[in-house]
C-alpha cells in the first residue's frame, strides 16, 4: 500500500464513520478472523463499525470475539442491505472480487462510497478506491496487522485484536506448515502472544471441537479416498446422500482435502463434494510443489484461490465432474 493511500485512509478515518466488514462467502478462519479484528480495532477509534457475511460461518468460528455481532445477509437481507446503504465506507477482507459475496454483489455493486480492499488472492478487479493486494502473504489477517502498523496505530491492538488476527494467520498458514510462511509471520505471531493470545487453546477451539457425526463423515471420506499413484494425486467424493446420513453442518468438511496431501508421494489432493441446494459440485485443491491449483481451478472448474489452495464448483453431476478432473490429469505435470 503505497503512502498516498496511506494518508487518504487516515484521513477518511480522522472522524467516526459508519463503516461495513465484509468478508467472502462462506467464510474460514482467515476471512473471520480479519473481520472481527478490523471490527475491534474501528471500535476503539470511536467508529460505528458492523461486520456482514454474506451467509452462516462454520459453528467451529464462533468463540471467536465478537462472532456474535455478526450480521448475516442471506438471513435479514432487508435489514443489513440498509445498514450496507446507510455506511460511510466499505472494507472487503479476504476476497477481491465481487461475485464471491454471492447475492451480496447485487448491493454491493450499486454503492457509491469509498471501499477499501484487502487481500492476498491473485488477480483482484477494480472496484475499490483503496485495494491492498499481496499474494505474497499467506493470510489477510498478516496484511491487517500490517494495516494497522500502516496507520501507526500499532500500540491499539490488545487481546481481542491479537486473537482474532492469530487465528486467522494460523488457519490460512495450515498451522504455520504452507509456504507462504515466513519469518516474518513468526515475528507477527511472537508479538500477538506477547498481548496474551491464547496459542495453545486456539487450536483446541478450531481442530479438537469436532462433533461425532463429523467425525464419522471424515471417516466416510477417508473411505471414499482414490489415491492414483502414477498422477501423484489422490481425490475424494461426498454426496449429499453421505453428508445427509451424518448430519452434514457448515465447516465440518474442513480441512478434509489435506488428508490426500498426507500420503506420501502425493502432490495433488482433491474433494468433490455435492450440494443439491444448490445444484452444484463444491470442489477444493490442494497442491506441494509447483502444481498451480489456482490456475488449474479457475481454467477448468469455475473457481481460483492461491498457487497451492484453490477452490471450485461443478454444474455436472458427481460422476461427470469426477471424470473430467481424472481426463484432465492425463495432461498436466504434477
Amino acid at each position: 500500500m503505497n503512502k498516498e493511500d496511506i494518508k487518504s485512509i487516515v484521513e477518511l478515518l480522522a472522524n467516526p464513520k459508519r463503516i461495513a466488514i465484509i468478508p467472502h462467502r462462506s467464510p474460514d478462519g482467515d476471512a473471520m478472523g480479519s473481520t472481527l479484528a478490523l471490527y475491534h480495532f474501528l471500535l476503539k477509534l470511536n467508529h460505528v463499525p458492523t461486520v456482514i457475511a454474506p451467509n452462516e460461518f462454520p459453528d467451529f468460528l464462533a468463540w471467536m470475539p465478537g462472532s456474535e455481532k455478526v450480521l448475516i445477509y442471506e438471513n435479514d437481507r432487508e435489514n443489513t442491505s440498509k445498514i450496507l446503504q446507510d455506511a460511510e465506507v466499505i472494507f472487503t477482507l479476504d476476497f477481491n472480487a465481487l461475485h464471491r459475496t454471492g447475492e451480496m454483489e447485487k448491493v454491493l455493486s450499486q454503492l457509491q462510497v469509498p471501499f477499501v480492499m484487502i487481500d492476498h488472492h491473485q488477480s483482484p478487479e477494480s472496484y475499490a478506491a483503496f485495494t491492498y493486494s499481496d499474494t505474497n502473504f499467506g493470510s489477510t489477517c498478516e496484511m491487517i496487522y500490517n494495516f494497522i502498523s500502516f496507520l501507526d496505530k500499532k500500540q491499539i491492538i490488545d487481546k481481542t485484536i491479537a486473537t482474532c488476527l492469530y487465528t486467522g494467520i494460523l488457519t490460512d498458514s495450515g498451522s504455520f506448515r504452507f509456504p507462504k510462511t515466513t519469518g516474518t509471520t513468526h515475528r507477527i505471531i511472537a508479538d500477538l502472544i506477547d498481548l496474551g493470545v491464547e496459542n495453545t487453546q486456539i487450536p483446541i477451539w478450531l481442530f479438537d471441537n469436532s462433533s461425532y457425526n463429523s467425525v464419522q463423515l471424515l471417516g466416510r471420506a477417508l473411505q471414499n479416498m482414490i489415491v492414483i499413484p502414477e498422477r501423484k494425486t489422490a481425490y475424494i467424493t461426498l454426496s449429499q446422500k453421505e453428508l445427509d446420513e451424518f448430519r452434514y453442518q457448515k465447516g465440518d468438511t474442513e480441512g478434509i482435502v489435506n488428508y490426500g496431501l498426507s500420503i506420501k508421494g502425493i502432490h495433488l489432493a482433491a474433494i468433490f463434494i455435492e450440494h443439491r441446494d444448490e445444484n452444484i459440485i463444491k470442489i477444493s485443491f490442494r497442491s506441494q510443489g509447483n502444481f498451480d491449483v489456482n490456475q488449474f481451478a479457475r481454467n477448468h472448474f469455475n473457481g481460483g484461490g492461491h498457487i497451492n489452495a484453490a477452490g471450485g464448483k461443478s454444474y455436472e453431476n458427481m460422476e461427470n465432474t469426477v471424470s473430467k478432473f481424472k481426463n484432465l490429469l492425463s495432461a498436466i505435470t504434477i
